[in-house]
């Protein structure tokens, strides 16, 4: 252990039993796997880590990310992740003791979690581009005793950091738009990349290892991370929509946005359609892969913030995710499936076309429902620029990035709609 108190406080007491508490929470949920990263959950004192005022429950919080920077405007631009995600990050990567891991977004918590993993003979290697992120991260290490085991360094991670290169393993803690050449080519032979992806708005944090001169996923997890800054950052388009009572709805795009978004003005004044699928789903089932199904097949796909109750349904509930059809607006909804045995998936419109907006949504749903929701999880594949004519099977949708395209498909079905 690397933090030793022989006259533990009642505060430390506190934490120890709530550190062990968050674990066992971890290792029940199928997030923690192997003995290694239960050993370094038990270890990090994680209350340590985040901003001074934090009460031990929210730090211990396995599900609650603990933010430690914010823009001029409120946005977090910093924070030290759920613990379920970084567990589920670092049992992706399949460290074992004595690898060399290079960490992509300072924090200094989940560094000193990944030099516990490797051990006293490992490298860890953690690199930030802001440097009151690094500051911050050299001083908490340094006091919990992981400095010497932890390098930390100042720099733009799109080019990695190739004088500790290679690596076994990195592993991005910013949301990615894209994957840098660097990323992969300073991984040794059989190295994994894990990345929290962007694709179209929906981000995974996927788990690579290299086949053939291109990327093929070997797990993926559903994630969300602040956003990467510097040379890889990527900003979505905003489009600011009101209702009659000037309550202010948001459109968020990250490609795809309208060519003409005065189409939607005064959109939210028009008698809303509801549309519904027939598709049902079970109270606490997960439907993630759904939003990521919208963000490949359904065109104009977007997610949606609003103000107060502006698009609530008097039948169920709403979720922030949407599509813009030419003048109208649709996003999705569930209303109580016949019985009280779950929800029904469906969509709600507004637009003079509300109902065609909403009937193409739910045709996605249907889609859905049919070919991909019942069988293996979607796989990925990132193929870099410049690599050969592609041959990739019908349906499997193709979404471009700078640095080369990437490839979802749902492997249960040989068909898709696109």
């Amino acid at each position: 252990m690397t933090t030793t108190d022989s006259h533990r406080t009642p505060t430390a007491s506190v934490a120890r039993a709530l550190r062990d508490a968050m674990t066992d929470q971890l290792l029940t949920d199928g997030k923690i796997t192997s003995p290694r990263v239960e050993y370094a959950f038990r270890t990090v004192p994680r209350e340590q880590f985040v901003p001074a005022g934090t009460t031990l429950e929210a730090a211990y919080d396995a599900y609650q990310a603990v933010v430690t920077k914010t823009s001029e405007n409120g946005a977090a631009i910093s924070s030290v992740s759920a613990p379920f995600i970084q567990a589920r990050m670092i049992e992706q990567a399949e460290l074992r003791p004595g690898m060399s891991v290079l960490e992509v977004g300072s924090g200094g918590y989940n560094a000193a979690l990944l030099a516990e993993v490797v051990g006293p003979e490992g490298r860890v290697v953690t690199v930030d581009i802001d440097a009151e992120v690094t500051d911050r991260a050299s001083f908490l290490l340094d006091a919990t005793g992981y400095g010497g085991r932890v390098t930390v360094t100042l720099a733009d991670a799109e080019q990695g950091a190739p004088e500790f290169a290679p690596f076994d393993a990195v592993i991005v803690t910013v949301g990615a738009w894209d994957i840098p050449p660097a990323w992969w080519k300073q991984l040794t032979d059989g190295g994994r990349l894990v990345v929290p992806l962007r694709m179209n708005g929906i981000t995974r944090a996927i788990a690579f290892r290299c086949e053939a001169g291109h990327l093929v996923s070997t797990s993926a997890e559903v994630a969300g991370f602040v956003a990467m800054q510097g040379a890889g950052a990527r900003h979505e388009s905003a489009l600011p929509l009101t209702d009659a009572q000037g309550r202010r709805v948001e459109l968020r795009f990250d490609e795809g946005a309208p060519e003409n978004p005065h189409q939607l003005d005064g959109v939210l004044a028009t008698e809303p359609a509801e549309v519904w699928s027939g598709a049902t789903i079970g109270h606490g089932v997960s439907f993630a892969d759904l939003h990521l199904w919208f963000a490949c097949f359904l065109p104009g796909f977007c997610r949606i913030t609003a103000e107060n109750d502006v698009l609530a349904l008097s039948t169920g509930r709403w979720f922030p995710f949407g599509a813009v059809r030419d003048d109208s607006l649709a996003y999705l909804a569930v209303r109580p499936a016949a019985g009280g045995t779950g929800s029904e998936f469906g969509a709600r419109a507004y637009g003079c076309h509300a109902e065609v907006a909403a009937a193409v949504m739910v045709e996605r749903i249907r889609a859905w429902d049919r070919q991909a929701r019942r069988g293996p999880a979607p796989t990925f594949a990132f193929w870099p620029t410049g690599s050969d004519e592609l041959d990739l099977p019908d349906g499997v949708a193709v979404m471009e990035k700078a640095h080369g395209l990437v490839a979802i498909s749902w492997p249960a079905t040989e068909q898709r709609s696109t």
